[in-house]
C-alpha cells in the first residue's frame, strides 16, 4: 500500500470532520414543582450530540455531560493480513495439523493472546488476535517473525547513539521491537560498525527505521526541530514519489523525517546545521501554508472493492495522480467500512483528478467461470502451481475462489480477463473429463484412526493412490468422507478406507485388573517380557497405567479373538506370579550358612531345585542371619524345613519356650535390642524370639545348641527375676579402642569380671551413637563392684608407658606392607598401642611400643607370635598353565582372596608373558603351545609364567596348593538331541544363561548348521557332575513337556442352546472362570458375529479326563436352567426404586435370598409396571409373594407423601391488589400531537452509541424486568 494513500481510522475521522459543520446543542431542564409529575426530558435527559474529535473540545453541557466517562476495554482485537506472496507456509495440501497451526498454538501459549486463522479468497492469510494490549503486541511480533517472509534493511546512525536506542536494561529496544513487530540487531560495542540491521515486514522496517532515526536525531549534537503539520498535507510536502522532500534534503543538507502513513503522528522532524535547518523548515512551512490556503476537498463514493485499483500496485496510481494533477487522494483504511474517497488539491485540478480516480476504479472488469467447487483445489494446484501459470502471464488479473460456490471470479483488465477465462475454462473441462469423486459413510468415531498419528494413514492413502481425501472436522459429527481424484485411484482408496473401517468395527477394548506390584515383573527388565507378549499377539495393543496413578487397570485393544487370547495368557501369567510370590524368612546361625550353601553351592542349589524356590542368603560381610525363601507357599515351607533340619543336624539345635510376663519384654530387649543381643552373643549366638507387641502372649522362644539354649533360658529367667525385683544400672566411659582389650581374647577378661561380680556388662555396638558408653546392669552391690574393677582397668590403660623389643630387619617388611595393615590390626586389638618400626635402610632391629602397660605387653607377645610364624614359613610352587590363571583367580580375585583367608598364606601369580622371548634354537612345543622357555630349560619343565608361588606354613601351603589345583577348569561332552537345542538355549539365551549361572560352568551349544548333538560343558571338576546331571534333567523335562503338550490338546464339543450361554458365563465371567480353573481346561464359546460358525457349539480343550468333567459341569448347569420358569408380576412403578435400593443393593439381596433373577422394565416400556421373575417354580412363587408384600408397604408411604405434597403448596393470593398508577411522565413522545414527529429508534442520530457502532435493537428500553 502506498505511503501516501493509507490513513488510520482516527486520522480519517479527523479529515471527514472537517467537511461537516459542527453543531453543538445544549439541553436545558425546565424546573417544575416537585408535586407535579416530571417531564419526559427531566426523567430521560438527552445525550450530548456529536462534537469534533479534538482534544481541546470542551465537554457538552447537559445532564449526561459530567457523568459519562470514556471506558477503555482491557481486551483489544487486531487483524493482521499476510499476502500470499509474503506467506512463509503455503503448502496446505497435507492433511493433519499444519505448521501454521502449531506455530499459532505456541504463540497463544507463550503470550496469552487468542489467535484465529482464516484463508482469504486470494490465498492471503488473515489472523485475528484478541487479548490484553501487551499480549497482542507480543503475539503480533511473533506472527510477523514466524509466519511472514522477512525482509531486512540497515540504517546508519553514529556509534555513540546506539546506547540510546537500546535504553536502560534494553527496555527501549524491546519496546521498539514490539511496537514495530521487527527484529533490531545493534552491533556490539567492540564492533566498529555503525550499521543497525532491521528485519521484518516492509511496513515494520519503515516504522522501526523512522523511530531509530528519531532517537538518533534527538541525541545528535546538531540542531533538532519539530514541525506540526496536519497529516493530510504530508503527501504535498513529500511530493510525488518523495521527490520534493529529497530535493530539499539535498539542497539544505538537512535530514527530514516524515512519519510513514501507518504511524498516526503529525510532527515532521528536522536534523542538521542550524542555518540550513532553518532554510528547510522555512521551505516546508511555506509549502504547508500555501497548500492550506489554496487547496480544498471533495468527497466521492467509490466501491470498496475498487479502492485497490485506485491505490494501484505499491501505491503507484496515487503517486501518478499526485504527479499529474497535484491532487492528493485519501483512501480510508482497509479495516474501515467507509467507501468515501477524499480528494484534496487546488479547485481547478480537482476535476481532472476525479476523472483519473474514476478511470482507475473502472479500468478493470469482473467475469466468472462455472466450475464445481470440489475442482477448485485441483485448478489451484499444489502450492498454487496451476494458477501461477495463469497469473504469471496476466499479473493484473485477480482470481477468486469462493468456498461452497460452483464458480470462479476473475477481476482485471478486460483483455487479460478474457484470456484468463478461456484458459481456466479449458482447465475445468480437462479436469472434469479425467477426475472423479465419491462419498462414503464411515462412523465419525473412527475418523481419527483413519487419519492416524499426525495424518500418517491418510497421507499414505493420498500418496499411494494420488487422491484427495476430505474428512469432516470432529465438531461437525458428520460421517461423510469424500474422495477426489483419478477414477481408478478413487475406487482403490474407497476400498482401502472401507476395509480399515470394517477392521476397526471388529476392534475391542478390554480392561484387565492386575495388581500394580506385578506390572514391573510383567514388563520385565528393559521391557523384555512385555515385548515377548506383544510379539506373540502383534495385533493387540497393551497399555499399562502410569506408576504415579496407582491404578491396577491394564488396557488391551485389538481384534476381539486376539484380545481374548491375550487376556487368558496374561491372566495365567498373573496367577503364576501370585502363586510364586509367597515369601518367608528363616533365621539361621551365621556359622552354619556355609554348611547350608555346601561345597561349590551344592546344598543350596539342590534345595532350590527340589523345592522350586528362590533362596536369598545375606552377604558374607553382613551382620544379618536371615535367609529369605520366595516361591509357592507349600514349596517355601518345605525349603524352610530342609534348611532348619541341616542346622539341627549340624549343631544339635533345640527349641525351648520360656514364659515371661509381656510387660517385661521391652525392658529385656533393651534400647534398640542391645540387651537381648548381648545375651544372644554371650550364649553362642542363640536366637531369641519375642511375641509381636500387643499380642498379649507371654511365650518367648529360644532356638540354638541345647547347652546354649539352657544357658540363655537361665539368663533370661534370672534377668526377668531381677527386673521384677530390683534392677540397678551404671555407666562407665572408655575410649572405643580400649573396648577390645577390656573384653579380652575370646571375651576372657570381661567374663572374669562378670563371674566375680555377677553383674552384666554391655558394650556399645557399631550402630550405637555413643561409642564410649559401657552399661553395667545387676544388683546394686554387684554393679558397684564391677564398675570399680572396670574403672581400675581403664585407669591402668590411661597410664601410658613406652617399651621396646628386638625384631630382625628381614621381618620388618611383613609388618609395614599394605600401608601397615598388620600394625593397624595390632593397634585395634590391643587398646590403640602405637608400634614404631625403624626407617628402611637404617638396618636397626629396635621396635618401639607405646601405650597402656597391659596393652604394650600383650602387643609384644603378639608380635613375637607373628615372628615365629614367619620363621617357620616356607615357599612352594604350583604349576598351572597361564591360560587358566584368570579362571583360578575368579571375579575380582575373589577365589584367591578366599584361599588366602582360609589357609593364612600368601599367593603370588607370575607376570603375564604376551610374547615370550625365544632363543636362537626352536623351543619345545607341547600340545601345539609354545613353552616360552629357552633351549637351556629342561624338557617337560613348566614355564616361568605358569608358576604360582605360595608362602606360609608348610601344611597350610600344601592345602592351599590342592585348593588352587581344584580350581583349574576341565571340559566334558554331553549328547543332547539336536531338536531340543533351541529350547535349552531359551528365549534370547535366558535358559542356557540360567544353567551356566546356577552350576557356575560354561555351556557351549554347537552352531545350527553343524547339526551336531554334542554339547560341551567347561568348568571346575566339582561343578561338572552337577552341571551334566542338570542338563540331562532339563532334556528329560523337555521331552516330558512335548508328550504333555500332545495330551493337553484334546478337544471336546458340547451342544448347548445359545440362550443359556450368558448364564453359563456368569456375571463378569465368574461361572465359566470357576469351571476353567477347577478342571484346568480352556473353554471357547462361538463368536456371535461369525455366521459360518455353529452358535450352539461350546469347545473344551485340555486333558481328556478334565474336558469330560468340565462338560458334565456345563450340562449340569444347563439342566438346572431348563427347570427354571419365568413369571410376570404387576408392581406399581412408583415403588420400583425402593425395591431396587441404592445401587441395586436391596434387589441383589432378594435375588440371593430366593435364588431367582428379577428384571425390571426399562424406561419407555409399554407396561411400566411389568416385572419378570425367573427361577425354580417354588423359588419364583416365594419371591413374588415377598415383593408384593414390599409393594403394599412402600405404596402406602408413596400415597402419604403425595397427599402431604398437596398441603405443602403455598396458598394462592386471592385478594386483588389495588391497581397501581405506575410511572407517569409529562410531555412524553407518545402523548404528543400528531404534528410532532416521534423519535426514530433505529436512527443513530437520534439514539447515538457510546463509541463503537452497535446494531439497533427493537426494544428501546432493553429487556423487560
Amino acid at each position: 500500500m502506498s505511503s501516501v494513500a493509507v490513513l488510520t481510522q482516527e486520522s480519517f475521522a479527523e479529515h471527514r470532520s472537517g467537511l461537516v459543520p459542527q453543531q453543538i446543542r445544549v439541553a436545558t431542564l425546565n424546573s417544575e414543582e416537585e408535586s407535579d409529575p416530571p417531564t419526559y426530558k427531566d426523567a430521560f435527559p438527552p445525550l450530548p450530540e456529536k462534537a469534533p474529535c479534538s482534544e481541546s473540545t470542551q465537554e457538552p453541557a447537559g445532564a449526561w455531560g459530567n457523568k459519562i466517562r470514556p471506558i477503555k476495554a482491557s481486551v483489544i482485537t487486531q487483524v493482521f493480513h499476510v499476502p500470499l506472496e509474503e506467506r512463509k507456509y503455503k503448502d496446505m495440501n497435507q492433511f493433519g495439523e499444519g505448521e501454521q497451526a502449531k506455530i499459532c498454538l505456541e504463540i497463544m501459549q507463550r503470550t496469552g493472546a487468542h489467535l484465529e486463522l482464516s484463508l482469504a479468497k486470494d490465498q492471503g492469510l488473515s489472523i485475528m488476535v484478541s487479548g490484553k494490549l501487551d499480549a497482542v503486541m507480543k503475539a503480533r511480533k511473533d506472527i510477523v517473525a514466524r509466519l511472514q517472509t522477512q525482509a531486512s534493511a540497515t540504517v546508519a546512525i553514529p556509534k555513540e547513539h546506539h546506547r540510546f536506542v537500546i535504553g536502560k536494561n534494553g527496555e527501549k529496544l524491546q519496546d521498539l521491537e514490539l511496537k514495530t513487530a521487527t527484529k533490531i540487531q545493534i552491533p556490539r560495542p567492540d564492533d566498529a560498525s555503525n550499521q543497525i540491521r532491521i528485519t521484518g515486514t516492509k511496513e515494520g522496517i519503515e516504522k522501526a527505521r523512522h523511530e531509530v532515526l528519531l532517537i538518533s536525531a534527538e541525541q545528535d549534537k546538531r540542531a533538532v526541530e519539530r514541525l506540526e503539520v496536519e497529516k493530510a498535507f504530508h503527501p504535498f510536502i513529500a511530493g510525488p514519489y518523495n521527490r520534493l522532500v529529497t530535493e530539499i534534503m539535498q539542497e539544505t543538507g538537512t535530514r527530514i523525517n516524515i512519519p510513514p502513513p501507518s504511524v498516526n503522528r503529525t510532527e515532521i522532524v528536522f536534523t542538521g546545521e542550524k542555518e540550513q535547518l532553518a532554510q528547510a523548515v522555512a521551505r516546508i512551512k511555506k509549502i504547508y501554508e500555501e497548500k492550506k490556503k489554496k487547496t480544498t476537498t471533495i468527497a466521492v463514493e467509490v466501491k470498496k472493492s475498487q479502492h485497490k485499483y485506485v491505490i494501484g500496485p505499491k501505491g503507484n496510481c496515487l503517486q501518478e495522480i499526485l504527479e499529474r494533477t497535484g491532487v492528493s487522494v485519501e483512501i480510508p483504511p482497509s479495516d474501515s467500512s467507509s467507501e468515501t474517497v477524499i480528494l484534496r488539491g487546488e479547485p481547478e485540478k480537482l476535476g481532472q483528478a476525479l476523472t483519473e480516480v474514476y478511470a482507475k476504479a473502472n479500468s478493470f472488469t469482473v467475469s466468472s467461470v462455472s466450475a464445481p467447487s470440489w475442482l477448485h483445489r485441483f485448478i489451484i494446484g499444489k502450492k498454487g502451481q496451476n494458477l501461477a501459470r495463469v497469473t504469471q502471464q496476466m499479473p493484473k488479473v485477480h482470481i477468486e475462489f469462493t468456498e461452497g460456490e460452483d464458480k470462479i471470479t476473475l477481476e482485471g483488465p478486460t483483455e487479460d480477463v478474457n484470456v484468463a477465462r478461456e484458459q481456466i475454462e479449458a482447465m475445468v473441462k480437462d479436469l472434469s473429463n479425467r477426475m472423479d469423486y465419491v462419498e462414503i459413510n464411515i462412523d465419525h468415531k473412527f475418523h481419527r484412526h483413519l487419519i492416524g498419528k499426525s495424518g500418517a494413514n491418510i497421507n499414505r492413502v493420498k500418496d499411494q493412490y494420488k487422491v484427495s481425501v476430505r474428512i469432516p472436522p470432529d465438531s461437525e459429527k458428520s460421517s461423510l468422507v469424500r474422495i477426489e481424484g483419478d477414477p481408478q485411484g478413487v475406487r482403490q482408496a474407497k476400498r482401502e478406507l472401507l476395509d480399515l473401517a470394517s477392521r476397526m468395527e471388529n476392534e475391542r477394548t478390554k480392561d484387565l485388573v492386575i495388581e500394580q506390584r506385578f506390572h514391573r515383573t510383567i514388563i520385565g527388565q528393559k521391557g523384555e517380557r512385555i515385548r515377548e507378549i506383544r510379539d506373540k499377539f502383534p495385533e493387540v495393543i497393551i497399555n499399562f497405567p502410569d506408576p504415579a496413578q496407582k491404578s491396577d487397570i491394564v488396557q488391551l485393544r485389538g481384534p476381539k479373538n486376539e484380545v481374548e487370547k491375550c487376556t487368558k495368557y496374561m491372566q495365567k501369567m498373573v496367577a503364576d506370579l501370585v502363586e510364586n510370590s509367597y515369601s518367608i524368612s528363616v533365621p539361621i546361625f551365621k556359622q552354619f550358612h556355609k554348611n547350608i550353601i555346601g561345597k561349590g553351592g551344592a546344598n543350596i542349589k539342590k534345595i532350590r531345585e527340589e523345592s522350586n524356590t528362590k533362596i536369598d542368603l545375606p552377604a558374607e560381610n553382613s551382620n544379618s542371619e536371615t535367609i529369605v525363601i520366595t516361591g509357592k507357599r507349600a514349596n517355601c515351607e518345605a525349603a524352610r524345613s530342609r534348611i532348619l533340619s541341616i542346622q539341627k543336624d549340624l549343631a544339635n539345635i533345640t527349641e525351648a519356650e520360656v514364659s515371661i510376663p509381656a510387660k517385661l519384654h521391652n525392658s529385656l530387649i533393651g534400647t534398640k535390642g542391645r540387651l537381648i543381643r548381648a545375651i544372644m552373643e554371650e550364649c553362642g549366638g542363640v536366637h531369641i524370639h519375642f511375641p509381636v507387641e500387643g499380642s498379649g502372649s507371654d511365650t518367648v522362644v529360644i532356638r540354638g545348641p541345647s547347652s546354649d539354649v539352657e544357658k540363655a533360658k537361665r539368663q533370661l529367667l534370672h534377668l526377668a527375676e531381677e527386673k521384677q525385683t530390683r534392677s540397678f544400672t551404671a555407666d562407665v566411659r572408655a575410649k572405643p579402642e580400649y573396648h577390645k582389650f577390656l573384653i579380652g581374647k575370646g571375651g576372657g577378661k570381661i567374663r572374669k569380671v562378670r563371674d566375680t561380680t555377677g553383674a552384666r556388662i554391655i558394650f556399645p555396638t557399631a550402630e550405637d551413637k555413643d561409642q564410649d558408653l559401657i552399661t553395667i546392669m545387676g544388683k546394686e552391690d554387684a554393679v558397684r563392684e564391677a564398675q570399680k574393677e572396670l574403672e581400675a582397668l581403664i585407669q591402668n590403660l590411661d597410664n601410658v608407658v613406652e617399651d621396646c623389643m628386638l625384631v630382625d630387619p628381614k621381618h620388618h617388611r611383613h609388618f609395614v606392607i599394605r600401608r601397615g595393615q598388620v600394625l593397624r590390626e595390632i593397634a585395634e586389638e590391643y587398646g590403640g598401642v602405637m608400634v614404631s618400626f625403624p626407617r628402611s635402610g637404617t638396618q636397626s632391629d629396635k621396635v618401639t611400643l607405646k601405650g597402656a602397660k597391659d596393652c604394650v605387653e600383650a602387643a609384644k607377645k603378639r608380635i613375637q607370635e607373628i615372628i615365629e610364624d614367619l620363621e617357620a614359613q616356607v615357599t612352594m610352587e604350583c604349576a598351572i598353565p597361564q591360560k587358566f590363571h584368570r579362571s583360578v583367580m575368579g571375579p575380582k580375585g575373589s577365589r584367591i582372596q578366599q584361599i588366602t583367608r582360609d589357609y593364612n598364606v600368601q599367593i603370588k601369580f607370575p607376570d603375564r608373558e604376551e610374547n615370550p622371548v625365544h632363543s636362537m634354537e626352536p623351543a619345545v612345543q607341547e600340545n601345539g603351545d609354545d613353552t616360552g622357555e629357552s633351549r637351556e630349560a629342561e624338557p617337560g619343565s613348566p614355564r616361568r609364567c605358569d608358576i604360582i608361588v605360595i608362602s606360609g606354613r608348610k601344611e597350610k601351603c600344601e592345602a592351599a596348593k590342592e585348593a588352587l589345583e581344584a580350581l583349574v577348569p576341565v571340559t566334558v561332552e554331553v549328547e543332547v538331541p539336536f531338536d531340543l537345542h533351541r529350547y535349552i538355549i531359551g528365549q534370547k539365551g535366558s535358559g542356557i544363561r540360567k544353567m551356566m549361572d546356577e552350576f557356575e560352568v560354561n555351556i557351549h551349544v554347537p552352531a545350527p548348521e553343524l547339526q551336531s548333538d554334542i554339547v560341551a560343558i567347561t568348568g571346575l571338576a566339582a561343578n561338572l557332575g552337577r552341571a551334566k546331571a542338570g542338563l540331562l534333567e532339563r532334556v528329560r523335562e523337555l521331552q516330558a513337556e512335548q508328550e504333555d503338550r500332545a495330551l493337553r490338546s484334546f478337544k471336546l464339543s458340547v451342544t448347548v442352546d445359545p440362550k443359556y450361554h450368558p448364564k453359563i458365563i456368569g456375571r463378569k465371567g465368574a461361572v465359566i472362570t470357576q469351571i476353567r480353573l477347577e478342571h484346568d481346561v480352556s473353554i471357547q464359546f462361538p463368536d456371535k458375529d461369525d455366521g459360518s460358525q455353529p452358535q450352539d457349539q461350546i469347545t473344551i480343550t485340555g486333558y481328556e479326563k478334565n474336558t469330560e468333567a468340565a462338560r458334565d459341569a456345563i450340562l449340569k448347569i444347563v439342566g438346572e436352567l431348563e427347570q427354571m420358569v419365568s413369571e410376570d408380576v404387576s408392581l406399581d412403578h412408583r415403588v420400583h426404586a425402593r425395591i431396587i435400593g441404592a445401587r441395586g443393593k436391596a434387589i441383589r439381596k432378594i435375588m440371593d435370598e430366593f435364588k431367582v433373577d428379577i428384571r425390571f422394565p426399562q424406561s419407555g416400556a409399554p407396561d411400566p409396571n411389568c416385572v419378570t421373575v425367573t427361577g425354580l417354580p417354588e423359588n419364583v412363587e416365594e419371591a413374588i409373594d415377598h415383593i408384593l408384600n414390599l409393594e403394599e408397604e412402600y405404596l402406602a408411604d408413596v400415597v402419604d407423601s403425595e397427599v402431604l405434597q398437596v398441603y405443602m403448596k403455598p396458598p394462592a393470593h386471592e385478594e386483588a391488589r389495588a391497581p397501581s398508577k405506575g410511572f407517569v411522565v409529562r410531555d412524553a413522545p407518545w402523548t404528543a400531537s400528531s404534528s410532532e414527529k416521534a423519535p426514530d429508534m433505529s436512527s443513530s442520530e437520534e439514539f447515538p452509541s457510546f463509541g463503537a457502532q452497535v446494531a439497533p435493537k427493537t426494544l428501546p428500553w432493553g429487556p423487560k424486568r
